[in-house]
């Protein structure tokens, strides 16, 4: 008995790590993926997920777990990976929105970057971005012509950030932004982690005719402690799945227009 105790122990012991992993590579576990991939009973995925939980290594929600991201966004270059091909279905509906012949602002974000590299077959664009990513993909891609903002770099992911990159933007009127977030409530607000980077954001919008917001659903499961902007100042909303019931409600009071990819 003892022997078969400290077993299980080991077995959970070695399973909880990966379930970790696993939630870091797909954005979220759910219990019924666990049980498929572990071969256990849904009973032993929801204890290890709450025990995970109360050490503060996952957070709880309906139907399975994610990461901790109240107030720290996922690394960079895990975000990169998170959920890529809703990513390029989001980017290849958005650009059909963007015409030929005008000023587009890209901002900081994975999804933002999905967008530029879908924009290589337009002509005659103007793109200003604070995404050094977007700029060098560009670069080589496009045949726009490219602005970068100037700012504080932030390191971790190629933004720039901060007054000098506002005072850039604040020098422009652009056509169409494309925009991103690091979290969405269900109420219709729009989130993200650095106050400096919402910063810029919130000039971006103040200065572009058109606002385009592009995320994927599972920022619906992620917190962000910042609010970048509402939905009565983003006219379409292009996302992967039918978003929850609440912010459907939400855009259409604010007019805001909702394409699923």
């Amino acid at each position: 008995m003892v022997k078969r105790n400290w077993e299980a122990y080991l077995v959970q012991t070695l399973r909880k790590p990966e379930i970790i992993e696993i939630a870091r590579r797909e954005g979220k576990v759910t219990v019924d993926m666990l049980v498929d991939h572990f071969g256990v009973t849904p009973q032993t995925i929801r204890r290890d997920l709450t025990e995970l939980a109360e050490s503060g290594q996952l957070e709880r929600v309906h139907g399975g777990a994610i990461l901790p991201s109240a107030t720290v966004n996922i690394a960079y270059m895990e975000r990169q990976e998170l959920n890529l091909s809703s990513k390029v279905d989001i980017a290849r509906a958005c650009v059909k929105h963007i015409p030929n012949d005008c000023s587009l602002f890209l901002n900081i974000g994975t999804t933002t970057e999905a967008v530029a590299a879908e924009l290589h077959r337009h002509t005659g664009l103007l793109i200003v971005t604070n995404n050094l990513n977007i700029a060098n993909n560009l670069s080589h891609t496009s045949e726009a012509e490219v602005v970068v903002t100037g700012g504080d770099l932030r390191r971790a992911d190629g933004g720039l950030v901060g007054a000098v990159a506002r005072e850039t933007v604040s020098r422009f009127r652009f056509d169409y932004a494309v925009i991103g977030c690091s979290a969405l409530h269900q109420e219709g607000d729009i989130l993200d982690f650095d106050t400096r980077e919402v910063g810029v954001s919130q000039a971006i919008i103040s200065r572009s005719d058109k606002i385009i917001l592009v995320a994927d659903t599972s920022k619906f499961e992620r917190k962000a402690p910042l609010k970048i902007a509402g939905l009565s100042e983003i006219d379409t909303f292009i996302t992967d799945a039918q978003p929850p019931a609440e912010f459907v409600v939400a855009c259409k009071s604010s007019g805001t227009e909702i394409i699923v990819a």
